[in-house]
């Protein structure tokens, strides 16, 4: 049976004991050596290809750009890989980690779970492979890490909002990260503990990044979590410790970041002996937008199909998306967001604008993770015209539903009430994403497969997709050596299409023949300098630029 840590604020004097505080809790739950059941292996598997997938999908895109530059720019040995770059380039695992998180996370495309708090458990991968890579792990650790970030983060994440105090979802992956690391590493209950306190301190922030003008931050604030988890488990290996009890202290978390001191959460986790599964529980994304749009895309496709002609705004009185309270605040027009109807709004904002979405999707009958994201496209007269006719309200039962515990029952769709022109009405609804566990097609192994093939399409050599799918699927059996070619490499030249930015890292080095500050000249690479000077300098990997 789960063990429920009932979790509260603690006054100095009452001296809290390290085992009885949820970090220690978490530790020990890190530290327990079950075995991972088959059906968590396959999910673990599914996930790793479905990062691999929205990653290949950014390669080109500016903040995975930028980040893949600051990442190449600190090669190390034995280090890890980088995607898209060869597979002999190595930097330091933390930056890895890092341009790897970035990756994933810039397309809004990969695995969701949904609870109290909101999160994407698939950013837990990036930093565990990165120093299973580093570290010479194999496949077996890499699996046993990665299942136990899982469970952290999604334990966290049923018991404690974050969103309520605007306080961003990064802050349980933190958290979740540093001990699947600890796990991977199979380090011991303090070590673990020590680098939990610390990744959960400095990941603490505020949801601004998820509010009004999204920026290009939406997808470094996890790739930042994961960095912090790398930094924060050598610092505690090294003997460093962490501010405690980090959660239950009376200047802590929930004092002074969630509830208050009066504020009390029940955290339910795996008893000793239990395995980690709670991985079935989390869900990917057929389309690249947020996870709540999901289920309102398939009704918008559905709606199409039956009825093209709600695609031209003349036909169309109102659109009124009755939903949950989520849905309603924080992608729809209850969050009071001008910027979520503006056409020339960025590409972060639109993917967390219902209004948008629906619109699109009804007139297109699909969604594509690019092509619905143009300027051209947001900015079309009568996607503008029927955009302005959808609203979203707030429903009662919706809501209920979103945080029923029951799965059977919990749903993120939504009743959509369309009101034509004509006085006719159209009403449908819909509970769950046609790729959900419970929707209509739920994605297995060759969902996953096809959709990293879709979006690895023109992206990786055709012997890159086969090779990496190979790895992949023997993920639990790999050795070190395999781990290592855990990767995807860009076909040649595409990297090179895209221009390449300086900052910091590239400052002092020798002056460059082309280029100039916040440019990279041709023949040069990601890092922002020459194959010539890494040639002159036997510090610098002269493949760091290869990509």
């Amino acid at each position: 049976m789960p063990t429920t840590h009932h979790l509260r604020t603690h006054r100095s004097a009452e001296n809290l004991a390290r085992t009885d505080q949820l970090a220690w809790k978490l530790a020990e739950l890190a530290t327990d050596p079950v075995e991972v059941p088959d059906e968590v292996v396959d999910m673990i598997v599914n996930r790793v290809i479905d990062n691999a997938a929205v990653a290949a999908a950014s390669l080109t895109r500016a903040p995975v750009v930028a980040a893949r530059a600051q990442a190449l720019a600190h090669p190390y040995e034995p280090g890890a890989t980088v995607f898209g770059s060869p597979l002999a380039t190595r930097t330091s695992p933390e930056w890895a980690a890092w341009a790897n998180g970035v990756a994933v996370r810039e397309l809004d495309y990969h695995d969701t779970f949904l609870a109290a708090e909101y999160s994407h458990p698939g950013d837990n991968i990036p930093p565990i492979l990165a120093v299973a890579q580093h570290a010479g792990c194999d496949g077996a650790a890499l699996v046993r890490g990665i299942a136990t970030g899982y469970e952290i983060q999604v334990d966290l994440v049923r018991a404690v909002s974050l969103h309520a105090h605007k306080i961003d979802h990064v802050a349980h992956l933190g958290p979740s990260a540093a001990a699947g690391i600890g796990t991977l590493l199979g380090l011991d209950t303090t070590t673990i503990f020590q680098a939990i306190g610390q990744a959960l301190h400095t990941t603490t922030a505020t949801r601004q990044s998820r509010k009004g003008q999204i920026s290009t931050w939406k997808a470094y604030a996890p790739a930042l979590a994961g960095k912090v988890a790398v930094e924060a488990v050598d610092r505690a290996m090294r003997g460093q410790t962490s501010p405690e009890p980090i959660y239950e202290g009376e200047d802590g978390v929930i004092a002074w970041l969630l509830d208050g001191p009066e504020g009390r959460y029940d955290v339910v986790l795996p008893s000793p002996g239990e395995p980690k599964t709670a991985i079935l529980d989390t869900y990917t994304k057929e389309h690249s937008a947020e996870y709540q749009s999901q289920a309102l895309i398939d009704l918008a496709r559905a709606l199409h199909a039956e009825h093209p002609w709600l695609a031209d705004p003349d036909n169309v009185a109102t659109i009124t998306i009755h939903t949950s309270h989520h849905t309603h605040h924080v992608i729809g027009s209850g969050a009071n967001d001008p910027q979520k109807y503006d056409p020339t709004a960025s590409r972060e904002t639109l993917d967390h604008s219902i209004p948008y979405i629906f619109a699109v999707a009804l007139q297109d009958g699909g969604w594509h993770h690019v092509d619905s994201y143009t300027p051209e496209r947001a900015g079309r007269t009568d996607t503008v015209a029927l955009w302005g006719k959808v609203t979203t309200a707030e429903d009662p039962e919706w809501t209920r539903r979103y945080h029923s515990v029951d799965p059977a029952e919990k749903a993120f769709g939504g009743r959509v009430e369309i009101e034509l022109a004509d006085g006719g009405r159209i009403v449908r609804e819909i509970a769950v994403a046609d790729a959900h566990p419970l929707g209509a097609r739920p994605f297995a192994r060759a969902q996953y497969v096809a959709k990293f093939r879709l979006l690895a399409d023109g992206v990786l050599e055709p012997a890159e997709i086969e090779r990496f799918l190979d790895l992949a699927q023997r993920l639990p059996s790999l050795t070190p050596a395999e781990v290592r070619e855990l990767s995807i490499v860009a076909r040649p030249g595409l990297l090179d299409t895209v221009p390449v930015p300086t900052g910091i890292f590239e400052l002092g080095r020798p002056s460059r023949d082309a280029g100039g500050p916040g440019e990279t000249g041709p023949g040069e690479g990601a890092a922002g300098w020459t194959m010539r000077e890494a040639a002159d300098d036997p510090t610098r990997s002269t493949t760091a630029g290869g990509s």
